[in-house]
């Protein structure tokens, strides 16, 4: 139990944080959080992107998160700098809550590495 409610009170803190720095003081959704991820990884932070980009900058993130338990590997940048991977394993048949548990995780520990939060 301890362990969950070290995951509860690190991710509260990091949704201050980005909040405050990204949403002006709006908390941010889990959503945003993993699309900001995904701007974070493709490091072209000043332009605009469309609707088709915005989902595909969550899926980077989505497999950059998840890459450390083993679902996805990093595989290449393409021309335009985009990172492609590889699925390395099943993704586990998860409820939406457990599924949330899961990202908010993989959230809080590339936060972790980032040296973004403690």
């Amino acid at each position: 139990m301890a362990r969950d409610e070290e995951l509860k009170n690190r991710w509260e803190s990091l949704v201050v944080k980005l909040s405050s720095q990204f949403a002006d003081g709006d908390v941010l959704e889990l959503d945003a959080i993993i699309y900001l991820v995904g701007v974070q990884e493709l490091g072209q932070y000043h332009r605009k992107y469309k609707k088709d980009d915005k989902l595909d900058l969550m899926h980077i993130a989505i497999c950059r998160l998840l890459e450390p338990y083993g679902y996805y590997e990093f595989d290449f940048f393409d021309e335009e700098g985009w990172p492609h991977y590889t699925v390395k394993g099943e993704l586990p048949t998860l409820k939406a809550g457990e599924q949330a548990v899961l990202m908010k995780q993989a959230i809080v520990e590339y936060f972790l590495e980032k040296e973004f939060i403690q």
